[in-house]
């Protein structure tokens, strides 16, 4: 089982189901679409929960987006879990709990970028077929596993996409205050925003020249808000993908620190709405 993190793990995943039985509602009216679900980063399909008073809610959300059958469920569920055992528990709580819908349902032990390339290219190619192909992702890593480029290849694809972005359980992380940053975890942040390690120092670091007993010297400092500023950069960043995309969702532990920002892109602005209402009856 996946390890529950807390309320904000219940929340991601509550905000995710409104919006898919909305996104079902809606495409229901359209029979010619056939309505894919595709989930990064699946796990095992439920999650350890300690406190009795939340066992109702300690499925994940690859089990509660299968559970879906109002107003219709999904006409084929692709999950990307890269973890053997993790995704041996996966198909127990999915296709094996599920037998009317086991033949719809598919499980990668891959890695999620290389699907998330494969599925922008399937959703391209030049076949009627695939016009009629419509996708929710959902993309939900512990970590920064998530590569830029993984997300810019689905421009003009048929995609509506949740994103958990790690900007404090991960790129606060690796900004470190003095500005000495390793090589690691510089490529680690250039390959996960998409940005050259200029653009990255410029946008999170300020320099000052100060003058000491040995004579001018440069103090490199990270920008305030740094947590904040990089979910609004991720935003920006997604808009050079999709026409429309929600403000990033905060998502807090129990001290009230953020750990990650939730965010929507789509490339319609009823979905975008839908999205952004959504969100803002559980903030």
């Amino acid at each position: 089982m996946n390890q529950f993190g807390g309320d904000w793990t219940r929340l991601k995943i509550e905000i995710l189901v409104e919006y898919a039985k909305a996104y079902l509602t809606i495409m229901n009216k359209y029979t010619y679409f056939r309505i894919l679900y595709f989930d990064g980063f699946a796990g095992t399909g439920f999650i350890i929960n300690d406190k009795a008073e939340y066992h109702e809610i300690t499925a994940g959300a690859a089990r509660r987006i299968v559970e879906i059958d109002e107003p219709k469920s999904f006409d084929g569920y692709y999950f990307v879990e890269k973890d053997k055992d993790k995704a041996g528990l996966l198909t127990e709580n999915t296709k094996k709990a599920f037998p009317g819908k086991q033949d719809s349902i598919f499980i990668a032990e891959e890695d999620c970028n290389n699907k998330l390339k494969a599925l922008a290219q399937y959703l391209k190619e030049p076949k009627n077929i695939r016009n009629y192909d419509k996708v929710l992702a959902y993309i939900d890593p512990c970590g920064m596993q998530l590569e830029w480029n993984s997300i810019n290849v689905l421009q003009g694809a048929g995609v509506d996409i949740w994103i958990l972005i790690p900007t404090g359980m991960g790129v606060n992380r690796l900004l470190k205050r003095n500005g000495d940053i390793s090589d690691a975890w510089i490529d680690r942040l250039i390959r996960f925003l998409g940005l050259s390690e200029n653009e990255i120092r410029k946008f999170f670091f300020k320099e000052e020249t100060e003058l000491t007993l040995f004579g001018e010297q440069t103090k490199i400092t990270k920008t305030e808000r740094a947590i904040e500023k990089a979910a609004i950069l991720y935003k920006d960043r997604l808009k050079e993908v999709f026409k429309y995309v929600t403000d990033p969702f905060p998502l807090r532990n129990k001290t009230n620190s953020t750990m990650y920002h939730l965010i929507f892109a789509s490339n319609n602005v009823t979905a975008r709405n839908i999205a952004t209402d959504i969100i803002t009856k559980y903030s």
